[in-house]
Protein backbone atom coordinates (compact mmCIF):
# COMPACT_ATOMS: atom_id res chain seq x y z
CA UNK A 1 0.00 0.00 0.00
CA UNK A 2 1.33 3.61 -1.15
CA UNK A 3 2.51 5.36 1.75
CA UNK A 4 0.40 8.31 1.70
CA UNK A 5 1.05 11.62 3.65
CA UNK A 6 -2.37 13.62 2.35
CA UNK A 7 -4.90 10.76 1.55
CA UNK A 8 -6.48 8.25 3.84
CA UNK A 9 -6.97 4.75 1.20
CA UNK A 10 -8.76 2.19 2.68
CA UNK A 11 -11.62 -0.40 1.42
CA UNK A 12 -14.53 -2.43 2.78
CA UNK A 13 -16.02 -4.56 0.79
CA UNK A 14 -16.48 -3.72 -2.95
CA UNK A 15 -16.11 -0.07 -1.91
CA UNK A 16 -12.77 1.89 -1.94
CA UNK A 17 -12.50 5.50 0.26
CA UNK A 18 -10.10 8.04 -0.67
CA UNK A 19 -10.18 10.82 1.74
CA UNK A 20 -8.64 14.49 1.29
CA UNK A 21 -6.96 14.79 4.67
CA UNK A 22 -5.74 18.48 5.33
CA UNK A 23 -8.49 19.11 7.54
CA UNK A 24 -6.46 21.90 8.73
CA UNK A 25 -6.38 23.54 5.13
CA UNK A 26 -10.09 22.97 4.68
CA UNK A 27 -8.25 20.54 2.11
CA UNK A 28 -6.86 22.74 -0.08
CA UNK A 29 -5.38 20.80 -3.22
CA UNK A 30 -1.38 20.89 -2.95
CA UNK A 31 0.28 19.37 -5.59
CA UNK A 32 0.91 16.40 -3.36
CA UNK A 33 -2.73 16.11 -2.11
CA UNK A 34 -3.79 16.15 -5.88
CA UNK A 35 -0.66 13.67 -7.27
CA UNK A 36 -2.02 11.51 -4.08
CA UNK A 37 -5.80 11.35 -5.10
CA UNK A 38 -4.82 10.52 -8.67
CA UNK A 39 -2.50 7.51 -7.36
CA UNK A 40 -5.19 6.53 -5.23
CA UNK A 41 -7.83 6.29 -7.81
CA UNK A 42 -5.33 3.87 -9.73
CA UNK A 43 -5.20 1.68 -6.80
CA UNK A 44 -8.20 1.14 -6.24
CA UNK A 45 -8.89 0.99 -9.71
CA UNK A 46 -6.03 -2.00 -9.91
CA UNK A 47 -8.20 -3.90 -7.06
CA UNK A 48 -10.24 -6.07 -8.79
CA UNK A 49 -12.66 -6.48 -5.50
CA UNK A 50 -13.40 -2.76 -5.47
CA UNK A 51 -16.31 -1.83 -7.83
CA UNK A 52 -17.35 2.16 -6.84
CA UNK A 53 -15.28 4.50 -5.15
CA UNK A 54 -16.14 7.32 -2.81
CA UNK A 55 -14.44 10.41 -2.77
CA UNK A 56 -14.43 12.20 0.44
CA UNK A 57 -12.79 14.61 2.80
CA UNK A 58 -11.80 14.99 6.52
CA UNK A 59 -13.26 17.94 8.51
CA UNK A 60 -15.90 20.27 8.02
CA UNK A 61 -15.62 20.59 3.81
CA UNK A 62 -14.49 19.10 1.30
CA UNK A 63 -11.96 21.25 -0.09
CA UNK A 64 -11.47 25.75 -0.29
CA UNK A 65 -9.84 25.26 -3.58
CA UNK A 66 -6.13 25.44 -4.70
CA UNK A 67 -3.95 26.21 -1.97
CA UNK A 68 -2.54 29.17 -2.85
CA UNK A 69 0.21 29.32 -0.33
CA UNK A 70 3.53 28.21 -1.18
CA UNK A 71 2.76 24.77 0.93
CA UNK A 72 1.03 24.20 -2.85
CA UNK A 73 4.36 23.54 -3.79
CA UNK A 74 5.33 19.30 -3.72
CA UNK A 75 7.43 18.07 -0.55
CA UNK A 76 8.68 15.49 -2.45
CA UNK A 77 8.50 13.60 -6.01
CA UNK A 78 7.04 10.54 -4.30
CA UNK A 79 3.88 11.22 -6.37
CA UNK A 80 4.10 13.81 -8.44
CA UNK A 81 6.28 14.28 -11.30
CA UNK A 82 10.24 14.72 -10.52
CA UNK A 83 10.95 17.15 -12.88
CA UNK A 84 7.80 19.72 -12.71
CA UNK A 85 6.79 19.08 -9.47
CA UNK A 86 2.53 18.57 -10.60
CA UNK A 87 0.84 15.56 -10.71
CA UNK A 88 1.84 13.11 -13.74
CA UNK A 89 -0.11 13.72 -16.66
CA UNK A 90 2.63 12.39 -19.04
CA UNK A 91 3.69 16.10 -20.00
CA UNK A 92 6.02 18.74 -17.92
CA UNK A 93 3.13 21.28 -18.91
CA UNK A 94 6.38 23.89 -19.68
CA UNK A 95 6.17 27.71 -20.07
CA UNK A 96 4.17 30.43 -18.26
CA UNK A 97 0.25 30.20 -17.52
CA UNK A 98 -0.50 26.22 -17.80
CA UNK A 99 -1.72 25.51 -14.40
CA UNK A 100 -5.07 25.37 -16.25
CA UNK A 101 -3.87 23.08 -18.62
CA UNK A 102 -2.14 20.83 -15.71
CA UNK A 103 -5.60 20.79 -14.09
CA UNK A 104 -7.78 19.66 -17.50
CA UNK A 105 -5.02 17.14 -18.04
CA UNK A 106 -5.07 15.46 -14.33
CA UNK A 107 -8.56 15.96 -13.80
CA UNK A 108 -8.78 13.44 -16.99
CA UNK A 109 -7.37 10.59 -15.07
CA UNK A 110 -10.95 10.27 -12.97
CA UNK A 111 -13.29 11.00 -16.12
CA UNK A 112 -11.08 7.82 -17.71
CA UNK A 113 -11.11 5.38 -14.88
CA UNK A 114 -12.66 2.41 -15.16
CA UNK A 115 -14.57 2.64 -12.49
CA UNK A 116 -17.25 4.78 -11.08
CA UNK A 117 -16.38 7.72 -8.62
CA UNK A 118 -18.70 9.04 -5.44
CA UNK A 119 -18.02 12.23 -4.46
CA UNK A 120 -19.13 12.90 -1.28
CA UNK A 121 -19.58 16.86 -0.46
CA UNK A 122 -19.75 18.28 2.89
CA UNK A 123 -19.03 22.06 3.96
CA UNK A 124 -16.70 25.05 1.10
CA UNK A 125 -16.56 23.01 -2.14
CA UNK A 126 -14.75 26.35 -4.27
CA UNK A 127 -12.26 26.54 -6.97
CA UNK A 128 -10.59 23.91 -7.60
CA UNK A 129 -12.73 21.68 -5.52
CA UNK A 130 -16.04 21.90 -7.89
CA UNK A 131 -13.25 20.77 -10.65
CA UNK A 132 -12.75 17.89 -8.94
CA UNK A 133 -15.89 16.95 -7.86
CA UNK A 134 -17.05 17.52 -11.15
CA UNK A 135 -14.93 14.84 -13.06
CA UNK A 136 -16.38 12.08 -10.39
CA UNK A 137 -19.20 10.28 -11.72
CA UNK A 138 -21.73 11.16 -8.88
CA UNK A 139 -22.29 13.93 -6.51
CA UNK A 140 -23.79 13.60 -3.03
CA UNK A 141 -23.96 16.74 -1.60
CA UNK A 142 -25.17 18.27 1.98
CA UNK A 143 -28.05 20.47 2.09
CA UNK A 144 -26.24 23.04 3.43
CA UNK A 145 -22.83 22.65 1.18
CA UNK A 146 -21.56 25.98 -0.55
CA UNK A 147 -20.52 25.81 -3.73
CA UNK A 148 -18.48 28.53 -6.04
CA UNK A 149 -15.94 29.58 -7.86
CA UNK A 150 -15.18 33.37 -5.81
CA UNK A 151 -10.97 33.47 -8.45
CA UNK A 152 -13.49 34.73 -11.12
CA UNK A 153 -14.41 38.24 -9.18
CA UNK A 154 -10.35 38.59 -9.52
CA UNK A 155 -8.10 36.62 -10.62
CA UNK A 156 -8.97 34.40 -13.44
CA UNK A 157 -11.64 32.66 -15.69
CA UNK A 158 -12.03 29.23 -14.24
CA UNK A 159 -9.30 26.45 -14.89
CA UNK A 160 -11.64 24.22 -16.01
CA UNK A 161 -14.69 25.28 -17.64
CA UNK A 162 -16.94 22.63 -16.45
CA UNK A 163 -20.02 24.86 -16.18
CA UNK A 164 -22.20 25.14 -19.69
CA UNK A 165 -21.69 21.01 -19.29
CA UNK A 166 -23.41 20.39 -15.98
CA UNK A 167 -25.86 23.22 -15.23
CA UNK A 168 -28.20 25.14 -16.62
CA UNK A 169 -27.80 27.70 -19.43
CA UNK A 170 -28.58 30.36 -17.02
CA UNK A 171 -26.75 29.23 -13.65
CA UNK A 172 -24.00 28.26 -15.90
CA UNK A 173 -23.44 31.87 -16.57
CA UNK A 174 -23.99 33.23 -13.16
CA UNK A 175 -21.80 30.69 -11.57
CA UNK A 176 -18.80 31.34 -13.77
CA UNK A 177 -19.12 34.97 -13.82
CA UNK A 178 -19.81 35.90 -10.20
CA UNK A 179 -18.57 32.96 -8.20
CA UNK A 180 -21.17 33.36 -5.69
CA UNK A 181 -21.99 30.04 -3.38
CA UNK A 182 -24.76 27.81 -4.20
CA UNK A 183 -26.30 25.66 -1.46
CA UNK A 184 -26.07 21.97 -1.73
CA UNK A 185 -29.73 21.70 -1.89
CA UNK A 186 -30.02 24.42 -4.89
CA UNK A 187 -26.70 22.87 -6.82
CA UNK A 188 -28.84 19.48 -7.12
CA UNK A 189 -31.93 21.67 -8.89
CA UNK A 190 -29.09 23.35 -10.82
CA UNK A 191 -28.31 19.43 -12.32
CA UNK A 192 -24.63 19.22 -10.78
CA UNK A 193 -25.44 17.42 -8.03
CA UNK A 194 -27.47 14.48 -7.63
CA UNK A 195 -28.48 14.35 -3.89
CA UNK A 196 -28.52 17.00 -1.18
CA UNK A 197 -29.25 15.40 2.56
CA UNK A 198 -29.29 16.74 5.76
CA UNK A 199 -24.91 16.67 6.96
CA UNK A 200 -25.68 14.40 9.42
CA UNK A 201 -26.72 11.98 6.84
CA UNK A 202 -24.46 12.35 4.16
CA UNK A 203 -21.80 9.84 4.86
CA UNK A 204 -24.66 7.09 5.26
CA UNK A 205 -26.70 7.69 2.37
CA UNK A 206 -23.11 8.27 0.21
CA UNK A 207 -22.34 4.17 1.44
CA UNK A 208 -25.59 3.26 0.51
CA UNK A 209 -25.75 4.76 -2.67
CA UNK A 210 -22.33 3.19 -3.61
CA UNK A 211 -23.02 -0.68 -2.14
CA UNK A 212 -26.31 -0.26 -4.19
CA UNK A 213 -24.28 0.60 -7.38
CA UNK A 214 -21.45 -1.72 -6.42
CA UNK A 215 -23.91 -5.28 -7.21
CA UNK A 216 -23.11 -4.56 -10.88
CA UNK A 217 -20.00 -5.88 -12.04
CA UNK A 218 -17.24 -4.36 -12.86
CA UNK A 219 -17.06 -4.41 -16.61
CA UNK A 220 -20.81 -3.79 -16.88
CA UNK A 221 -20.00 -0.98 -14.69
CA UNK A 222 -17.15 0.21 -16.75
CA UNK A 223 -18.45 -0.05 -20.21
CA UNK A 224 -21.50 2.06 -19.08
CA UNK A 225 -19.37 5.09 -17.49
CA UNK A 226 -17.19 4.78 -21.09
CA UNK A 227 -20.80 4.93 -22.95
CA UNK A 228 -22.02 7.74 -20.95
CA UNK A 229 -18.46 9.75 -21.07
CA UNK A 230 -18.09 8.95 -24.97
CA UNK A 231 -21.06 11.11 -25.82
CA UNK A 232 -20.27 13.92 -24.23
CA UNK A 233 -16.55 13.60 -25.63
CA UNK A 234 -18.65 13.71 -29.04
CA UNK A 235 -20.39 16.67 -28.20
CA UNK A 236 -17.47 18.56 -27.72
CA UNK A 237 -16.19 18.23 -24.26
CA UNK A 238 -12.64 17.81 -24.38
CA UNK A 239 -12.03 20.50 -27.31
CA UNK A 240 -14.08 22.58 -24.59
CA UNK A 241 -12.43 22.27 -22.06
CA UNK A 242 -9.18 22.54 -23.51
CA UNK A 243 -9.62 25.82 -25.64
CA UNK A 244 -11.53 26.91 -21.66
CA UNK A 245 -7.63 26.86 -20.41
CA UNK A 246 -6.14 28.90 -22.83
CA UNK A 247 -8.50 31.39 -22.06
CA UNK A 248 -7.82 31.16 -18.73
CA UNK A 249 -3.88 31.83 -19.80
CA UNK A 250 -4.95 35.04 -21.68
CA UNK A 251 -7.09 36.42 -18.49
CA UNK A 252 -4.48 36.08 -16.74
CA UNK A 253 -2.51 39.16 -18.16
CA UNK A 254 -5.46 41.55 -17.19
CA UNK A 255 -4.69 44.69 -15.14
CA UNK A 256 -7.01 43.24 -12.81
CA UNK A 257 -5.18 39.95 -11.60
CA UNK A 258 -1.98 41.74 -11.98
CA UNK A 259 -3.21 44.17 -8.82
CA UNK A 260 -4.29 40.43 -7.34
CA UNK A 261 -0.69 38.89 -7.88
CA UNK A 262 0.52 42.93 -6.43
CA UNK A 263 -2.02 42.39 -3.38
CA UNK A 264 -0.32 39.12 -2.58
CA UNK A 265 2.87 39.75 -2.52
CA UNK A 266 2.85 42.96 -0.96
CA UNK A 267 0.02 42.53 1.72
CA UNK A 268 0.00 38.66 2.17
CA UNK A 269 -2.73 35.75 0.89
CA UNK A 270 -5.43 36.64 3.43
CA UNK A 271 -5.74 40.62 3.22
CA UNK A 272 -5.74 40.15 -0.82
CA UNK A 273 -9.23 37.35 -0.28
CA UNK A 274 -10.28 39.87 1.98
CA UNK A 275 -9.84 42.66 -1.31
CA UNK A 276 -10.96 40.10 -3.77
CA UNK A 277 -14.35 39.21 -1.69
CA UNK A 278 -14.96 42.23 -0.09
CA UNK A 279 -17.74 43.92 -1.91
CA UNK A 280 -19.41 40.49 -2.32
CA UNK A 281 -19.37 40.02 1.92
CA UNK A 282 -18.92 36.74 2.12
CA UNK A 283 -15.94 34.03 1.88
CA UNK A 284 -12.95 36.09 3.44
CA UNK A 285 -15.11 39.02 2.54
CA UNK A 286 -17.39 38.63 5.20
CA UNK A 287 -14.13 39.63 7.84
CA UNK A 288 -14.99 42.93 9.55
CA UNK A 289 -11.56 44.04 7.97
CA UNK A 290 -12.52 43.20 4.28
CA UNK A 291 -12.78 45.98 2.17
CA UNK A 292 -16.49 46.76 1.76
CA UNK A 293 -16.32 49.78 -0.68
CA UNK A 294 -13.33 49.47 -3.50
CA UNK A 295 -12.51 50.19 -6.97
CA UNK A 296 -13.20 48.05 -9.28
CA UNK A 297 -10.71 45.41 -9.46
CA UNK A 298 -8.04 46.81 -12.05
CA UNK A 299 -8.95 50.39 -12.03
CA UNK A 300 -7.04 51.19 -8.76
CA UNK A 301 -4.49 53.54 -10.48
CA UNK A 302 -1.54 50.96 -8.44
CA UNK A 303 -2.37 48.20 -10.52
CA UNK A 304 -1.12 49.80 -13.70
Amino acid sequence: MPDYSQVLYETDGRLAYITLNRPEKLNALSNNLRAEVMDAMREAEADDEVGVIILRAAGRSFSAGYDLSSAREAIDDSFVDSRSGLPDTGSMHPGENQWARSVVMTNWIIWELAKPVVAQIQGHCLAGGTELATVCDFRIVAEDAQIGYPPVRAMTTMDMMWTPWFMSPAKAREFAYIGDSISGTDMVTAGWANYAVPKEELGDFTEKFARRMAHIDNEMLMYSKRAVNRQYETMGIRQGLASGTEIQSISSQRAAASEWRRRVEEEGLKAALEWRDGPFRDFRGAYASAPKDRPVAGMDPRSE
